[in-house]
């Protein structure tokens, strides 16, 4: 589905579903070097089951136009103002890393809008090592190296898991070579990990929420992990659940994920 945000094309895949703005809505906001791909399978499920979806590429990213947005505050006013374009009054956000931040402020922003935040593989604040900062801007490739070995918990998922001919790290890498790929902007995940570094209003956008608050974190998580989301967990009130996976929890915990999304947004 593209629509149009602030004079750009922004796209969002709608589950397999005509979108219906008078349903339910549930938007999914992708991480770092990531698009609205990562979410398939719970954007689908959704849709099915009586939501409507907007799974976004955020500004930049894949199908959606503009350059990168330079913050996490001008990603959120996007977010609201995509929901606006879209003819929605109210929606669940569901974000991953990078995302989870904008569904934060987004939801701080206008918390009479959001009925429901849940934040996947997050950390507040977000903090990247100066290393990583670096590798991103000067070499990609091997940053994007570095980020799929830290965010899967083994080598090896399951024969076949979670279907034949699954490559979990291999997927993983391909997708994030393709998003830098496809963006005019020199380095992307420098771009997308320093939007997450700068971002230090975390603590202070959790006073202005009203809405039920589920963080959902990977046990093995190296990226973000779960002892960075502690402070953040309490000043939200949020209900909390650990799942065995890494940063990379859509795909090495799919189920699990789904499961517990169920009962979040219920």
């Amino acid at each position: 589905m593209e629509l149009t945000v602030n004079g750009r094309r922004a796209y969002a895949y709608t589950g397999g579903k005509a979108f219906d703005p008078a349903l339910p809505c549930v938007v999914f906001i992708h991480g770092a070097l990531n698009d609205h791909s990562v979410w398939t399978l719970l954007a689908r499920w959704f849709a099915h089951h009586g939501r409507s979806v907007l799974a976004v590429d955020l500004p930049g990213h894949m199908r959606s136009s503009s350059v990168p947005l330079p913050s996490v505050a001008a990603l959120a006013d996007w977010t609201l103002a995509l929901l606006d374009a879209a003819g929605v009054r109210s929606a669940s956000l569901v974000g991953h890393s990078m995302g989870s931040l904008i569904a934060l402020e987004a939801a701080s922003k206008a918390p009479e809008r959001i009925s429901a935040l849940v934040m996947v593989g997050t950390a507040v604040p977000m903090k990247v090592s100066q290393l990583l900062l670096n590798l991103s801007r000067d070499d990609p490739p091997a940053a994007i190296d570095m980020v799929v070995a830290f965010s899967h918990s083994s080598l090896a998922a399951k024969p076949s898991y979670p279907g034949p001919g699954s490559w979990l790290r291999g997927g993983s890498r391909a997708l994030m070579h393709k998003v830098q790929a496809s963006s005019s902007h020199a380095s992307l995940f420098h771009h997308d990990f320093s939007v997450c570094n700068d971002y230090e209003r975390g603590l202070i956008a959790a006073q202005s929420l009203t809405c039920p608050v589920t963080l959902i974190l990977g046990k093995a998580d190296q990226m973000t992990q779960p002892k960075q989301a502690r402070e953040i967990a309490l000043a939200l009130k949020a209900t909390v659940h650990e799942l065995d996976a890494g940063h990379s929890l859509m795909t090495e915990a799919p189920e699990h994920l789904l499961r517990v999304l169920r009962t979040a947004l219920k």
